[in-house]
């Protein structure tokens, strides 16, 4: 076994993260486990590649936090269709054997529970098949909150709250996935202040790859629900706002520097030139260069 995998537990067994971390050929960035053995929570980052995964003595609960959308796993004869996004959660039952292509760097975590709970638990028949990649807001968010407090010092009350963390997304994960209705989700004043915290990050950086998944991901929501609530907002589909506020950073950028219209195009994310000119007209009326020889002269 590679030098970086955690030593076998005291029975002798590898556990799920020493053979993840064999196969990746480093440790998680974070770990935290229980006192008896009983589940495993880890961090793992910055890994690209095609890996297979042997077969885990338990099963394993993945939440995707960050990274590319297309990471897939092996599907009989071939890579899934089917791709995995920030905010997407997969299950991987004991004892079969995977295979994964990671297509850019990817940040995820990893909860193993000992397959005894789940017996006693009578839900082993739900983690007798893979789940790939089902939208997950709140694993992902118990998932970000449980790292969020493994990076601060440990206190008696952080302890206690970290484990109640863990205990409820283990609860979550031994439920399984469940798919919610669009009615379910809060449409009040929270749900003003999460498309508010999208518009803020678009403007910002109007240039980033605003993909609707990770938008999602990000307040805890569907990306259907998503575009219905930001529409209603907005007036405009999450699409329409990127594009609006990227051409509004075109026109800034045309009237306050020399930027060439390549360059420009190119920075905020558009295709081609000829992209950027076709867009910034049907938006303003006017070509990127007559703009630009317009403010110059005004």
């Amino acid at each position: 076994m590679n030098s970086l995998a955690p030593a076998p537990a005291s029975n002798g067994k590898w556990h799920a993260e020493a053979i993840i971390a064999d196969t990746l050929k480093r440790a998680p960035e974070v770990k935290l486990e229980s006192s008896d053995g009983r589940w495993r929570f880890s961090r793992w980052r910055q890994f690209v590649g095609s890996y297979a995964l042997p077969a885990l003595p338990d099963p394993l609960f993945v939440v995707q936090l960050a990274g590319k959308t297309n990471v897939r796993t092996w599907d009989r004869d071939g890579w899934s269709e089917t791709s995995s996004f920030p905010g997407a959660a997969t299950i991987v039952p004991a004892t079969m054997s995977t295979r994964w292509l990671v297509d850019g760097e990817l940040d995820v975590v990893t909860l193993s529970v000992d397959a005894d709970d789940l017996r006693s638990a009578s839900v082993l028949d739900q983690f007798s098949r893979m789940r790939f990649a089902f939208n997950d807001p709140l694993g992902a968010a118990l998932a970000r909150q449980i790292l969020a407090e493994l990076y601060t010092p440990s206190t008696g009350p952080r302890d206690l709250y970290v484990s109640a963390l863990v205990d409820a997304l283990k609860a979550h994960m031994l439920r399984g996935p469940v798919k919610a209705a669009a009615q379910e989700f809060p449409t009040s004043a929270f749900s003003a202040y999460r498309i508010h915290h999208i518009m803020n990050a678009i403007r910002e950086r109007p240039e980033a790859d605003h993909g609707l998944e990770e938008m999602a991901a990000q307040i805890g929501i569907t990306p259907s629900h998503l575009c219905r609530v930001f529409k209603k907002a907005t007036g405009v589909s999450p699409h329409q706002y990127v594009l609006k506020t990227r051409l509004e950073r075109a026109q800034e950028m045309l009237g306050q520097s020399d930027a060439s219209m390549n360059y420009i195009a190119e920075f905020l994310g558009f295709a081609s030139q000829s992209s950027f000119n076709r867009a910034f007209r049907n938006m303003t009326g006017e070509t990127p260069s007559t703009y630009r020889k317009r403010r110059l002269n005004g």
